[in-house]
This record gives structure tokens, C-alpha cells and sequence, in this order.
């Protein structure tokens, strides 16, 4: 296969992918030597999807004989000995994934720049917070079973401000509030906001939704915030300075995101806040954005 010129890569952790819950018990109560031989004694019995599987899926489907614009890479804190299973599963589940790094218990985002990724979703926080401060688009996932729609358009929700915008509003509404984070949105209306860690993935995406015909388009992109009128308006204009596509826009004025979430069909969402992450992944698969005044 081809690779695609623009191609977008994906870095995953083991337990993103697939549902380690009860390996992960395992190293949590006897420690690593249990964990190791537990890994090889059930290295023939296949793992059950995990909360990101039903995106990894929808993402290489988007793959075309001749055409690769997409790359799943695993980055795995097990050994190469332990990560046996994971690529017995991966088989298993035919999944077209073929590069890894296995690290053996040291934190795998030292790898994630060399692999050239453009996101990297892991179960562990601390890999997390090292892959953004490098530059990458990050966030922590929730572990567990699959939550994805197996079918149908594979659909990504953003929040805004610390995510795919900068943390500069926020930053005002936290130490100054609301009032005063309005008064600034409506008078910087027509000055774009500053880029947040999410926003080359956005574009990445934006990307491959130009190869097809928009009415025939398997990605579908949703912009998920707690802003409301007025302070759309710059949100909109910022968008739009930078050329990127959104397909659909929640400004919830401080609602609750996961009934919406799961209106739209989210198979993630992405968020810098801790508390709408918790409630959200009951119903989609979430990932935690550590990044902006929020997580200070």
C-alpha cells in the first residue's frame, strides 16, 4: 500500500485498544512479575475490544487500496514478550496495524515524534502529559469495554477553549469570570483565537474530509463547548480564519455534554476538563486533555 502523502497517524496504548481491565488487576495487586506471567498464560486468549477500538476501526477503514491516510500505531508499556497477546488480538480482530514499541515499563511517548504521530491515546496520564508537552495532541482515555457505534460515519467531538483553541479565554473566565470572560469574547470577536494542542489533528482531519464528496463523507466532525451567545461569535470567526471544517456546533451555555454527546453519536470526545470527562464516559468513549488553567 501506498502512504498518503498527508498521512494522519495515530499512536494507542494497549489499554486503549483493547480492555486489559482485569491484566491491569492483576499488576495492580501482585505487580509486574504476576502481571508478566499472566500475559503469557493467556497469550492465546483474545482480548475484548477496548474504549478506543471502535475508533482505531472506523479510522483504518478510511484507508483505500493504493491510498494509506491513516496509520494505528501501538505504544505499549508491556515487553515484547507480554505484548504477544496484544498483537495475537490485534490479528485476531484483523486489524491492519503493523508498527509498535514496546518499552517494558518505561513511558512509551519518547516515541511518539519519531513515529511522526498526531495523537496519541493513552490510559496512563503521566505518558499523556510528556506527549503534549512534546508537541502532540494527547489525551487520556477512560479504560474499559468498547462504547463505539461499530457502524456508520466515524464521528469525533471537540470541546474548545484549552483543546482545539488556546487556554486564553478560559484562563480570564477562571480567574476573572463570567462577566468578564463575555465582555472579552465580544470585543475580540474578529481577532481569532490562538491554537490549541487538537488543533493540527483538526486540521488532519479536515484533510481527509476534502478527498470526498461532502455528501458522501464517513467523517463527520461536532464543536461541543460551554460557550454560548455572545461569545460564539469568535469561535465561529476563528474557525473559519483558519479554514477548517466543523460539521456541527453545540454551544450549551454551561449544560451537561453527554446527552448531546450521545445525540450526536460520538465515537470520542475530547475535553480539558476533568468533571465533563467523568459524566461523558458513561455514554462515549472520552479522552482527558491535561492541558490549560483548568488542570493547573
Amino acid at each position: 500500500m501506498d502512504t498518503h502523502p498527508e498521512k494522519l497517524v495515530i499512536g494507542i496504548s494497549s489499554r486503549a485498544l483493547f480492555d486489559l481491565e482485569q491484566s491491569h488487576r492483576v499488576f495492580e495487586t501482585d505487580g509486574r512479575e504476576a502481571y508478566c506471567n499472566y500475559q503469557i498464560e493467556h497469550e492465546e486468549d483474545v482480548l475484548e475490544p477496548g474504549v478506543a477500538f471502535g475508533l482505531v476501526r472506523k479510522l483504518l477503514a478510511l484507508n483505500e487500496a493504493g491510498s494509506e491516510r491513516v496509520e494505528v500505531i501501538l505504544l505499549s508499556r508491556n515487553s515484547a514478550d507480554t505484548g504477544l497477546r496484544v498483537f495475537n488480538s490485534i490479528a485476531h480482530h484483523k486489524l491492519p496495524i503493523s508498527r509498535a514499541a514496546f518499552t517494558s515499563g518505561s513511558s512509551p511517548y519518547r516515541y511518539v515524534n519519531a513515529f511522526g504521530a498526531d495523537l496519541f491515546l493513552s490510559a496512563d496520564p503521566d505518558d499523556v502529559r510528556a506527549a503534549l508537552k512534546a508537541g502532540c495532541a494527547a489525551a487520556t482515555i477512560v479504560p474499559g469495554h468498547s462504547l463505539a457505534h461499530e457502524d456508520g460515519e466515524l464521528k469525533i467531538a471537540f470541546d474548545g477553549d484549552a483543546v482545539l483553541f488556546s487556554d486564553d479565554a478560559e484562563r480570564i473566565f477562571k480567574e476573572q469570570g463570567l462577566e468578564a470572560f463575555a465582555a472579552s469574547e465580544v470585543s475580540s470577536a474578529g481577532e481569532p483565537l490562538p491554537g490549541g494542542p487538537f488543533k493540527a489533528f483538526l486540521e488532519a482531519l479536515t484533510r481527509i474530509q476534502a478527498e470526498f464528496d461532502p455528501a458522501h463523507c464517513p467523517i463527520r466532525t461536532a464543536l461541543v463547548t460551554s460557550r454560548s451567545a455572545p461569545a460564539h461569535e469568535r469561535v465561529i470567526r476563528t474557525l473559519r480564519a483558519w479554514h477548517i471544517r466543523i460539521d456541527e456546533a453545540l454551544f450549551l451555555g454551561g449544560m451537561t455534554k453527554a446527552e448531546f454527546l450521545e445525540a450526536f453519536g460520538a465515537d470520542i470526545f475530547f475535553d480539558d476538563q476533568a468533571t465533563h470527562i467523568g459524566s461523558a464516559s458513561q455514554r462515549v468513549a472520552a479522552g482527558h486533555v491535561p492541558h490549560g488553567v483548568a488542570n493547573e
